[in-house]
């Protein structure tokens, strides 16, 4: 599931920054929908604006550091068993 959520957070940033790009040359928030985030993305207006209420660099950074545990008591595990 991890997985699942990673790669959604990926792209939700991927939508995030294209948006943020073409915002700074003072596009509007449909504008840049119509033409850009539904013909990349195929993504409706509901899920573009939900999109936008993510805080996605956060989560896919919490997300990181819960694998990085994970995996180091994998490995301390497997550590000991080895040992025994």
């Amino acid at each position: 599931m991890a997985y699942q959520r990673k790669y959604y957070l990926q792209r939700v940033l991927q939508v995030q920054e294209t948006y943020l790009s073409q915002k700074k040359h003072g596009s509007t928030d449909t504008w840049i929908y119509r033409n850009i985030i539904e013909p990349q993305y195929h993504i409706s207006m509901s899920t573009f604006r939900k999109y936008m209420g993510i805080n996605a660099r956060k989560e896919l950074k919490e997300l990181t550091e819960k694998q990085n545990e994970l995996t180091e008591k994998q490995n301390e595990l497997t550590e000991k068993q080895n040992e025994d």
